[in-house]
């Protein structure tokens, strides 16, 4: 496989090589081609797309043959930007600028960008364009629509929860005024279907409890030690799971206090750590079961829209088989679960107990690896 892109690469070159312009002429395009970055080369005069390298047929979407038959405006709706900028290059204003855009194609998803644009001293009719996929952007768009996505469960649940308490209290109290009457007329045969109903209305209310768990308590702040945090939650689930389970701390002690909920806090970890622990029960059971928490400090967050100096970065890594792949975009749904006997709320309470405290909680995960990542902003 190896082999055969080299030759692909090398017959690359030549084809390249072969076309008789003063860009060919340059010795530039060898080097271009094996750059990982999306590359394309722009003649000055015309804005004619004169080479792309490979990554930039993969970007776009298009050959090499094709793209070299297309003007620049051709390519995108919304090129008079980085046109202007072409032509203050050709007028030797600057040699290299930078900036951010989003490239509009026909019929297909805009592509936000960060560029650099460079005029080339050994081509002076051509101009250097490199692209890369502003990952601040995509970053911020994510955010964005997770915290959307967020506050339309946070109502839905809300509403949903108390459609169903009303009736289920009615539900419960007929059940038992029933048993009572039965009990009277002595036919407890029949009093085991009112305890069936009575036990169902119970659980039913704690699972709608569970549900109003983040709106029933006020939010109390105060200053917050992520480590004794850690630390209480840690103590927890090794009492819970005593063997075969290593719990691994690697925290930077530099971080300083939060502004916020413990208790919230305690919980929401508290939450993600047990689910793992739950995950992990295969290799608990082979002794081999690991779970790392991490602290670190990040520096100029932005969640949200909102920049932020400083927050804190604590993940929750374990060794277990990865989120099932059919649920891993909806895992912080509620009553979505990866596991049988398995509620659905333990992530769904500590995405809302982060969101309180204008935090951000994401999740990667492979056969392997699971990594759950929580950002709070530090106050001030």
């Amino acid at each position: 496989m190896v082999l055969k892109n080299l030759i692909k690469a090398r017959k690359g070159h030549a084809d390249a090589l072969s076309d008789d312009t003063p860009l060919a002429a340059s010795g530039l395009l060898p080097g271009l081609e094996a750059l990982p970055t999306v590359v394309l080369v722009l003649d000055m005069r015309n804005l004619k797309v004169a080479y792309a390298n490979p990554s930039a047929e993969q970007m776009l979407e298009l050959s090499r043959k094709q793209l070299t038959q297309t003007n620049w405006p051709e390519l995108f709706a919304n090129s008079d930007e980085l046109a202007a900028t072409i032509a203050s290059i050709a007028e030797n204003r600057f040699n290299a600028t930078r900036l951010d855009g989003v490239l509009e194609r026909a019929g297909r998803e805009q592509v936000h960008v960060h560029a650099i644009v460079g005029y080339l001293e050994a081509a002076s009719d051509y101009v250097l364009l490199e692209l890369f996929e502003n990952e601040r952007y995509l970053r911020s768009d994510r955010e964005e629509r997770i915290h959307d996505l967020t506050a339309v469960n946070k109502q839905l649940i809300r509403n949903l929860a108390h459609e169903i308490k009303n009736p289920l209290g009615g539900i419960r109290g007929a059940a038992q005024l029933l048993e009572f009457e039965l009990g009277a007329r002595e036919r407890d045969e029949l009093r085991e279907y009112t305890q069936v109903i009575i036990k169902e209305s119970d659980r039913l209310q704690t699972l709608v409890d569970r549900l109003l768990e983040p709106h029933r308590h006020p939010h109390i702040v105060g200053d917050v030690n992520i480590h004794e945090v850690c630390e209480r939650v840690r103590a927890v689930i090794l009492a819970e799971f005593p063997r075969g389970l290593t719990i691994e701390r690697d925290y930077d002690v530099s971080v300083p206090d939060l502004r916020g909920d413990k208790e919230q806090l305690i919980q929401a970890l508290l939450n993600i750590v047990r689910n793992a622990a739950e995950a992990l029960k295969e290799r608990i059971s082979q002794g081999d079961a690991k779970i790392e928490l991490r602290t670190r400090i990040a520096r100029k967050v932005t969640i949200g829209k909102k920049l932020h100096k400083l927050a804190l970065d604590l993940h929750i890594t374990d060794n277990g088989p990865g989120i099932p792949s059919e649920i891993r975009d909806r895992i912080f749904f509620p009553l979505v679960s990866g596991r049988e006997d398995g509620s659905g709320l333990g992530l769904t309470l500590a995405q809302s107990f982060v969101h309180q405290h204008d935090g951000l909680i994401e999740v990667e995960s492979r056969p392997g690896c699971t990594e759950f990542s929580i950002v709070l902003p530090f106050g001030g």
